[in-house]
């Protein structure tokens, strides 16, 4: 279905208000900015969290790859997309004082709310990053809305930074969807007493140097009497979860694969 351009002006702004976009943290978080609100000129997905626990609306095929990125670290502990910088004076006073057009609706002559792509909670710190591709940074627009958010979070003592395309290794975000895939064996329509005896056969028999995965897929899915491809998503499964090392870095390939992945942790 066609997305056409949203509305804005002060109704539309305080309904996004009303709904408590914005605002929550982990699971509660509502993005500013919805999929469905307008159309986006590269890929946009939903994407589900282990982190969160809730569906993130992510508007490119970079913020994609970092979210997967994000989503995979042990350090992260929550992950808000579209972030709003929602002092909406501040943001317009910051851009006067760079002398800065702070960016209005052409037809209802109302502010936008400017967003931050990701606002992220480690362990030991906050950051906020915005994505763009390196092309777009010589685009003088862009970069006097990047100012803008810059000066908007170092008033708020918030590391910020911009990621492209060279700080995000595209390799570790496509091996983490790929394994993400199986995260859930639910989904499977595999028993819970199924699941602990395939996981636990898998465990015990996955260091043998001797049986290709291959073969290792194979013999579960006889024993269990599994459908074809599920010893592959039990593996996915196990390196997904950190049960089983599996170095994302490095492209993976099934068939030359031996066993120089041991059980117990993730690289």
């Amino acid at each position: 279905m066609a997305k056409h351009r949203r509305v804005w002006n002060s109704a539309t702004y305080n309904k996004y208000v009303r709904e408590g976009r914005g605002q929550g943290i982990g699971a509660e978080y509502k993005p500013w900015i919805a999929i469905q609100d307008f159309a986006s000129k590269g890929m946009v997905s939903r994407v589900a969290s282990t982190t969160t626990g809730r569906v993130h609306h992510l508007m490119s095929n970079l913020e994609l790859q970092l979210f997967y990125l994000l989503d995979w670290s042990d350090d992260v502990t929550d992950i808000r997309e579209q972030y709003p910088l929602s002092d909406l004076s501040e943001a317009i006073k910051i851009a006067e004082y760079a002398q800065i057009r702070y960016p209005y609706d052409p037809k209802s002559g109302f502010p936008y709310v400017m967003t931050s792509d990701f606002y992220v909670e480690t362990r030991h710190s906050i950051n906020v990053l915005s994505v763009k591709p390196s092309s777009e940074l010589s685009n003088l627009r862009v970069r006097e809305k990047l100012e803008i958010e810059r000066r908007y979070w170092l008033r708020r003592g918030v590391t910020w930074n911009i990621i492209t395309e060279h700080e995000i290794n595209r390799t570790k975000a496509a091996n983490i969807e790929w394994l993400s895939q199986a995260n859930d064996l639910d989904a499977f329509g595999l028993s819970e007493s199924t699941q602990i005896a395939c996981t636990e056969y898998f465990m015990e028999n996955y260091c043998d140097t001797q049986t290709s995965l291959l073969c290792l897929f194979a013999e579960i899915e006889r024993l269990f009497n599994l459908a074809e491809g599920m010893g592959l998503n039990i593996f996915k499964y196990l390196a997904y979860w950190k049960r089983i090392s599996f170095n994302v870095e490095e492209k993976f390939d099934l068939l030359e694969s031996k066993r120089d992945y041991q059980a117990g942790g993730a690289m």
